[in-house]
């Protein structure tokens, strides 16, 4: 029994530590390198547009930055694209380019603990929903008049989502690969790191909940777009590749389940955040169609 019992806490405590380091290594993340100044240039040529920096310091203290691109015949929309985690602004400038040539105006941020931008932690939403509004509220200075929407991949889609519950002013919103909640996704990712059986994962995932908590005050339970996206008005297109083993599709679906305002586009044989290599085409024409029927000029 002494033997047993011995084995019990060893396992408990491995357990614990091994839900601490996980949950560290999800709340701090590599900035990566910052993004070229060449590549906003080089985006500006491409679109002739023109860019600036784009600053703001959130309540926190972080200082966040960014570009701003201007199109050269500007439609009175602006778009904020966020890019997902371990990327930077760099990563959505496809996106951006496709965009401008629409005469879409577009702010380019780097996602908080990201690039260039500050900040001790990503929180998965939590804090990154209020960076979304203070980022609108930056762009709608700017430009005052501008119908503003939203496009995100992969962790910048489900922030997008989750900003949902406080920023009401998004005409429409794309989401590419967005998580369901933080949760459910932990538990994808316990398992596909460590292989784990399924009767492990739920106890390591809610101790890593709880350290996380504890240690730096962060519900992440509280990181869902699920219960954004039950309430809000705004016109949501979600897009998930059917062969997706980062995030499965089946976040996506569970999403698009909670609200008939969303529309679920699902890329046959696309991976992670692809969909947009696999169809370019169809990408672009199923975003700004989105958007104009969104809000007609």
């Amino acid at each position: 029994m002494r033997r047993l019992l011995e084995l019990a806490i060893a396992i408990l405590a491995g357990v614990g530590i091994l839900s601490a380091v996980l949950a560290e290594n999800a709340l701090h993340v590599p900035h990566g390198p910052h993004a070229d100044p060449l590549t906003a240039r080089y985006l500006a040529k491409a679109t002739h547009s023109s860019w600036e920096p784009a600053e703001v310091t959130a309540k926190d203290g972080a200082v966040l930055r960014g570009w701003l691109f201007h199109p050269t015949r500007p439609n009175h929309g602006a778009v904020l694209v966020l890019h997902g985690v371990g990327d930077s602004r760099e990563g959505m400038s496809a996106q951006a380019q496709f965009l401008l040539d629409a005469g879409y105006t577009v702010l380019l941020p780097d996602s908080r603990g990201h690039g260039e931008s500050r900040g001790s932690i990503i929180s998965y939403g939590i804090l990154e929903a209020r960076d979304v509004r203070l980022w609108n509220d930056w762009l709608l200075a700017r430009t005052p008049d501008a119908r503003l929407f939203g496009l995100g991949a992969s962790m910048g889609a489900s922030v997008l989502l989750e900003s949902l519950a406080i920023e009401h002013r998004f005409r429409a919103v794309v989401a590419d690969c967005p998580f369901a909640t933080f949760h459910e996704i932990a538990l994808d990712r316990v398992h596909q790191h460590t292989g784990l059986p399924e009767f492990a994962l739920e106890p390591m995932v809610g101790l890593g909940f709880v350290y996380a908590d504890i240690r730096y005050g962060l519900d992440l339970r509280r990181a869902s777009p699920e219960d954004a996206i039950r309430a809000t008005r705004v016109p949501v297109l979600l897009i998930h590749g059917t062969a997706d083993s980062n995030i499965p599709i089946r976040h996506s679906r569970e999403i698009h389940a909670l609200n008939p305002a969303t529309r679920l586009w699902e890329v046959p044989g696309a991976t992670h955040v692809a969909s947009f290599a696999a169809e370019p085409g169809a990408y672009r024409q199923h975003v700004l169609d989105w958007f104009a029927q969104a809000s007609p000029p």
